[in-house]
């Protein structure tokens, strides 16, 4: 089955084909982000400006890197949340119309299920499986006992642990997209300040990062009234930490609980350098437990995880 996806949830438009949920005969991908560093972060409406004049431009590139012609696809799958409104309302109308022009069947999928399926693309999935979805808008645990059977063990309360590494490198003076940057200086420094670790309870998996933010603020703002200096990768590297051993702890603990053959880590965030090296030393502590973590290109918004989402969301209807 051939696949075309569609993925314009925020400021990535991104149009893919793939075939049987593996092979990916092409993954065009249009960022915006240099359109978005004046503001220091996404404008929808600029988003959806510019998904708007690229849509077309990258549908025709998708097929044709891809060397298919429309009569040769068996299904659409768009994102039809969650996600910047206007932006998601461009992939839409944009599938839903070649749907309709060339008879072919359709499906909406979750954005976040797509996450979760970027791992497929090169690895199997073995059930039941446990998703660590971290991303600019969301963080979750989910367990998976089969394809597209979903069940939250717990969510962010309030702040997305992508959104906080932003928001936390804004405030450190960093160029957008920050999150990236915080990772990197990370690596630098060592963990010399004191942040707290919020596990919120610890027999859950529900997650909260709006206190250990306004702690980084807050020490960035007494050092600026007393005239002191931050050292940037220091703050950066003890932000981390913070971050990264309530993710791992809360993951292991699931894993644990829910006996689970398989670890995927799924968003934009698994590919912060951070994580990945201390979910790899603790998961490597355990018997019998497979950890994947998708390649960096689809750690990010992307058609490819789409389609495959889709893919599988048509099968199991």
């Amino acid at each position: 089955m051939i696949v075309l996806g569609v993925e314009t949830s925020c400021d990535e438009t991104s149009v893919a084909v793939v075939r049987d949920g593996k092979e990916v005969l092409s993954n065009v991908v249009y960022t915006q982000i240099d359109f978005h560093k004046i503001y220091g972060g996404v404008v929808p409406e600029v988003a959806s400006r510019h998904h708007v004049q690229k849509i077309t431009v990258v549908f025709e590139q998708a097929l044709e890197q891809a060397g298919i012609t429309p009569d040769q696809i068996d299904l659409v799958a768009v994102t039809h949340h969650p996600g910047l409104i206007g932006s998601l309302l461009v992939g839409i109308n944009a599938a839903g119309a070649f749907a309709l022009a060339h008879n072919l069947k359709y499906v909406e999928v979750d954005h976040i299920h797509g996450h979760i399926y970027a791992n497929y693309l090169e690895s199997d999935f073995h059930f039941p499986l446990l998703a660590l979805v971290v991303s600019g808008g969301h963080t979750q645990l989910v367990l998976m006992k089969d394809h597209f059977r979903f069940e939250i063990l717990g969510e962010t309360l309030d702040d997305a642990v992508g959104e906080t590494y932003d928001k936390v490198g804004r405030v450190m003076g960093l160029e957008y997209p920050a999150g990236i940057k915080v990772d990197n200086l990370a690596l630098q420094g060592k963990p010399t300040y004191k942040l707290p670790l919020v596990y919120v309870d610890r027999s859950g998996y529900e997650f909260s990062f709006s206190g250990l933010k306004s702690a980084v603020i807050n020490i960035i703002n007494t050092a600026n009234m007393k005239k002191q200096a931050i050292n940037v990768a220091d703050l950066c590297a003890s932000f981390q930490n913070s971050v990264v051993t309530v993710l791992v702890e809360k993951t292991i603990s699931a894993i644990k609980k829910y006996q689970v053959k398989q670890i995927v880590v799924a968003g934009g965030v698994a590919a912060n350098k951070g994580l990945r090296t201390r979910m790899k030393a603790e998961v490597g502590k355990l018997d019998q437990v497979r950890l994947t973590f998708p390649s960096m290109k689809y750690c990010t918004d992307n058609a490819a995880m789409i389609a495959v989402a889709g893919y599988f969301q048509y099968l199991t209807r």
